[in-house]
């Protein structure tokens, strides 16, 4: 018991580690939080915890059919992935904070749309699954070591850690969502539309200066 206990533990913390850089998920977190509520934040976060675990999942099985795929169309996933950040960042910029204030006050939030849209945003960047490479890596976990039983419960621990830090992200902006007024929400989803756009414009034009033309790196 004891060792599942301490693989579960560390599955939490690979899960946690994983999460805490902000990019466009982290975003979109913040905004959702601060022009809706908590309750939106934290589960647009579980949709981010839930791709992440899919993504840890390919990593510890060493799934090579999928691997390869993405190995093989990462350029063009990644600008497909890149210009949906930027789609998404482009809704929110224009986001009225008073209609969303009405809405939130109906009751009329959907958190499914919340869970859905975060974890679709987190699939379109499959470079994510090296990270969890990475960290298996580190803790010498692999489906050969552990077995399908003991890396399940290792990759629930990652879903869990996920889980953990968008709550308490969210937990902690919304201390302070009440001190806001619906003219500082508007500049609130306009900065957090430019800075998405521009993140998912960076992940595009990345993807063209490290592509080889003729043998050339550009």
């Amino acid at each position: 018991m004891g060792v599942l206990f301490s693989l579960f533990v560390r599955g939490l913390f690979i899960g946690l580690v994983a999460s805490i850089p902000l990019g466009p998920v982290g975003v979109l977190c913040v905004q959702r939080t601060l022009s809706k509520n908590h309750r939106s934040g934290f589960v647009s976060g579980l949709g981010a915890a839930a791709a992440d675990s899919i993504f840890a999942a390919i990593a510890f099985f060493s799934l090579a059919f999928v691997l390869s795929f993405i190995q093989e169309n990462m350029t063009l996933i990644k600008v497909v992935g890149g210009l949906c950040v930027m789609l998404v960042g482009v809704y929110i910029f224009q986001l009225n904070p008073v209609v969303q204030i009405r809405r939130n006050r109906a009751g009329r939030t959907n958190l499914w749309q919340d869970f859905i849209s975060l974890f679709l945003v987190t699939l379109a960047n499959p470079a994510f699954i090296l990270i969890f490479i990475a960290l298996f890596a580190t803790f010498g976990f692999s489906e050969a070591t552990l077995g399908m039983g003991k890396g399940l419960l290792m990759i629930a621990g990652v879903f869990c850690g996920a889980a953990t830090w968008w709550f308490a992200l969210t937990f902690v902006v919304n201390i302070f969502r009440k001190r806001f007024r619906p003219r500082h929400l508007l500049w609130i989803n306009r900065i957090s539309g430019a800075l998405i756009v521009l993140l998912g414009a960076a992940t595009v034009l990345l993807m063209f200066v490290n592509t080889p033309i003729n043998g050339v790196l550009l």
